[in-house]
């Protein structure tokens, strides 16, 4: 598609607030998520601010050439799980996740000065369009679940949800996914460049107006909106090094030992899928990230920033797929749209009742949202395999056994470490792609 603001391209400076709003909006349930799954009261403002401090890093270590924010990395979840589980105290547990995200980082950094010293023109021999472009579906592809999940049972388990609730969660859906859809679309200059806060503003408002009714009418099935977040709010983020500091003492060889295994094969988990969303986000903006900044310092920026990210908010940061998703569909690929997220991330962090507020959005209506996103992804991924002659066997085997790896949930697991379906089907992929063209050679 053709971008309305390419990378260096500067939107007014009202543009670029709502455009920044636009993607914080699509990181953010996703990036405040990781912290209420790990639980030991961890904060989400301070995973916001991780995020947004993370982001700026990566930034500067990749000269402002890639617009994609880092959110909560989700793949690490199980690392973090080993980290509290192998800890002495919470607090020992806060000082396992820093100190396993500073793994991670550093297994990026090597990989980067390999990458520095060798080039990348391996990569292109190991994955090429026909492993890549299925590889970057499968990443959409595999969250389809969850958006559909979130569209449906707003985020309440399913033995929990009440008969009826999902036809009222499934609206609020409906209406956000079409009104993002139809702005879009039919949408003219700024309306066509902010579909998700429209649609995301709408969905709410739908969400609010069932919830009212069903506080005035005290029918449970029609509260959608959780309003009662606001009596929580935490004025100033709970810095995960500030508690990771009483748990120091605590912190013995063989602990460190149990936080390395479950970080560092991770590491080289996520750096194949970073490689994936690097490929697809340079197939949008129409220039070979991997080449220009350079694949050494999208792998800096990645692991510093995760370090960073961590330091202050627990979570090791990510490149984000749903960033990259609002990027193609709004058509704004601009930087410092980028920029300006992670500067209100940082900010809004300390500002309670905005966080509060942006966090009481009903997973439903991010839900509608995400099937968009999700679907974008994955028609990208495809869109790389269009020139792909798939009446080549190696080829139409190569990106069968991806898809379906991919789809099918393929994971493998050791211990505290897992390996994703989005890993698992590249490596099956490059796997076949190279055992299928040793006769070819």
């Amino acid at each position: 598609m053709k971008l309305t603001y390419g990378v260096t391209d500067k939107p007014k400076f009202g543009q670029v607030l709502v455009f920044a709003l636009q993607q914080l909006l699509a990181i953010l349930a996703a990036t405040i998520a990781v912290p209420a799954i790990i639980g030991n009261d961890m904060s989400a403002s301070a995973a916001l601010f991780g995020a947004g401090v993370g982001t700026l890093v990566y930034l500067l270590f990749t000269k402002f050439k890639s617009p994609v924010f880092l959110g909560s990395s989700f793949a690490f979840i199980g690392s973090m799980f080993a980290a509290f589980g192998g800890a002495a105290s919470v607090a020992c547990g806060y000082a396992g996740i820093i100190l396993g995200a500073i793994f991670a980082g550093l297994v990026y950094v090597v990989i980067a000065i390999v990458v520095k010293f060798v080039g990348v023109k391996w990569i292109a021999n190991l994955m090429p369009a026909v492993v890549i472009g299925p590889t970057v579906a499968i990443i959409g592809l595999s969250l389809a679940g969850n958006a559909i999940g979130d569209l449906s049972r707003n985020g309440v388990a399913a033995e929990n949800l009440l008969p009826g609730a999902t036809y009222v969660y499934m609206i609020c859906g409906l209406v956000t996914l079409f009104v993002t859809m139809i702005c879009s679309v039919y949408g003219k200059k700024m309306m066509k460049m902010i579909p998700f806060i429209i649609g995301i503003c709408a969905g709410y408002i739908v969400a609010v107006i069932f919830t009212l009714v069903g506080q005035s009418t005290g029918n449970d099935v029609l509260l959608v909106v959780n309003f009662s977040k606001f009596a929580d709010m935490k004025w100033v983020p709970d810095f995960t090094f500030l508690t990771a500091m009483k748990g120091l003492s605590d912190i013995t060889p063989a602990y460190i030992g149990t936080i390395a295994a479950a970080y560092v094969p991770v590491a080289f988990v996520v750096f194949a899928e970073h490689i994936a969303d690097h490929k697809n986000l340079s197939s949008i903006i129409e220039s070979d990230l991997l080449e220009e900044p350079g694949l050494h310092r999208t792998l800096l920026g990645d692991g510093v920033g995760s370090m960073v990210g961590a330091f202050f908010g627990g979570c090791p940061n990510t490149t984000y797929g749903e960033s990259v998703g609002c990027v193609a569909i709004s058509g704004n690929a601009s930087v410092v749209t980028i920029l300006t997220t992670a500067v209100i991330a940082v900010v809004a962090s300390f500002f309670a009742p905005f966080v509060t507020f942006l966090s009481t959005i009903p997973s439903c209506v991010m839900g509608g949202v995400c099937v968009a996103l999700y679907g974008f992804i994955a028609v990208s991924g495809l869109k790389m395999i269009q020139d792909v002659d798939l009446n080549d066997n190696r080829n139409l085997f190569t990106v069968s056994v991806i898809l379906i790896a991919g789809i099918g949930g393929f994971v493998v697991s050791f211990g505290a470490v897992t390996i994703t379906e989005v890993a698992c089907a590249l490596i099956l992929g490059i796997i076949t792609n190279k055992v299928l063209g040793i006769k070819k050679k």
